[in-house]
C-alpha cells in the first residue's frame, strides 16, 4: 500500500483508490439480498445499467450477514422480524471475482468484515483476487486499531465510513450515543491548528493510512475537508486521539446478532 502524492492508494490489484472521498471514483455495494452466488452479477448489471456505467470501479459485499433473496430491501416475517439466510461467503466472493473478470468492475472488496471473515476468503482453496478493502466504521471513539493492523498486514485498505461520528439515524443509531465532534480532546487539538473538529478527525484518519469515506453536498464542508491535506498533527496530537478510542460502535445493527456471520461479536 503505496501513498501517491498523498492523494490516493495504490491498491493490491494495481489500481488507485482517493484517500478522501471517492468523487469520481464509482464504487457500488452488493446487499444482502444479493448474497447468493447466481444473484451477484446480475445485481452489478442491474445497477450498472441505472448509472449508465460499463463498469465500476469498486465494487464490494455490505455486509457479511445474508438475507432472503427477492426484492425487498429489508424482507421481514409476519410479525416484523427481518427473514435471514446463510450463505458461504466464499461462494459470493468467486462470484465478484466473475464479476471482475467479466470486466464489469475495476476492483472488488468487502465492507463490514472482522479479521475471522476477511481470513476465510483470504484462505479459500482457490482465491484469484484478494479483497482490495474493507468498509467499516471507524473514528476515534472506534479507532479500529487491531483490524487496521492485521488489514495492512495482508495489504488491504482500510475505509472509514461514520468518520466524523454518525448521522444519528434514530433507525439504526441510539439516541443517546455521544457527539464525537464535541469531545473536548478533539477540539483542543482543533483550536492548536486552527481548524475545525471534522478536520482533525479526518486528518487523523488519513495520517493513518486509512481511506476515508466523507460525503458532502455542501460546497463549503467539501472544501474544508480538502484542507486536510494543509497542515499535519504532531505525533503527540497522534497519541492524544488514539486515547479517545472506546471501542464504541454507532452502528451495532443488533437486529442480526443471532446470524452466525454477525461481524461485531468478534473483537476486531
Amino acid at each position: 500500500m503505496a501513498l501517491n502524492h498523498s492523494r490516493s492508494v495504490k491498491l493490491n490489484d494495481g489500481h488507485f483508490m482517493p484517500v478522501l472521498g471517492f468523487g469520481t471514483f464509482a464504487s457500488d455495494e452488493l446487499w444482502s439480498t444479493f448474497l447468493r452466488p447466481e444473484f451477484v452479477q446480475p445485481a452489478l448489471e442491474k445497477s450498472l445499467t441505472k448509472l449508465g456505467l460499463d463498469y465500476v470501479d469498486l465494487f464490494i459485499i455490505h455486509w457479511p450477514v445474508a438475507m432472503k433473496s427477492g426484492d425487498e430491501i429489508l424482507p421481514k416475517d409476519a410479525s416484523g422480524k427481518i427473514i435471514f439466510d446463510t450463505v458461504d461467503l466464499r461462494d459470493t466472493w468467486e462470484a465478484l471475482e466473475k464479476c471482475k473478470d467479466a470486466g464489469l468492475t475495476k476492483s472488488i472488496g468487502v465492507s463490514n468484515f472482522n479479521h475471522k471473515q476477511l481470513e476465510m476468503i483470504l484462505n479459500k482453496p482457490g482465491l484469484k483476487y484478494k479483497p482490495v478493502c474493507n468498509q467499516v466504521e471507524c473514528h476515534p471513539y472506534l479507532n479500529q486499531s487491531k483490524l487496521l493492523e492485521f488489514c495492512k498486514s495482508k495489504d488491504i485498505v482500510l475505509v472509514a465510513y461514520s468518520a466524523l461520528g454518525s448521522h444519528r439515524d434514530p433507525n439504526w443509531v441510539e439516541k443517546d450515543s455521544p457527539y464525537l465532534l464535541e469531545d473536548p480532546i478533539l477540539n483542543a487539538v482543533a483550536k492548536k491548528h486552527k481548524r475545525s473538529p471534522g478536520q482533525i478527525a479526518l486528518r487523523y484518519q488519513v495520517q493513518r493510512g486509512v481511506v476515508v469515506l466523507a460525503k458532502s453536498f455542501n460546497e463549503k464542508r467539501i472544501k474544508e475537508n480538502f484542507q486536510i491535506f494543509e497542515f499535519e498533527l504532531t505525533p503527540e496530537d497522534m497519541k492524544a486521539i488514539d486515547g479517545l478510542n472506546r471501542n464504541f460502535r454507532y452502528a451495532k445493527l443488533l437486529s442480526a446478532v443471532d446470524h452466525p456471520y454477525y461481524p461485531f461479536s468478534e473483537e476486531y
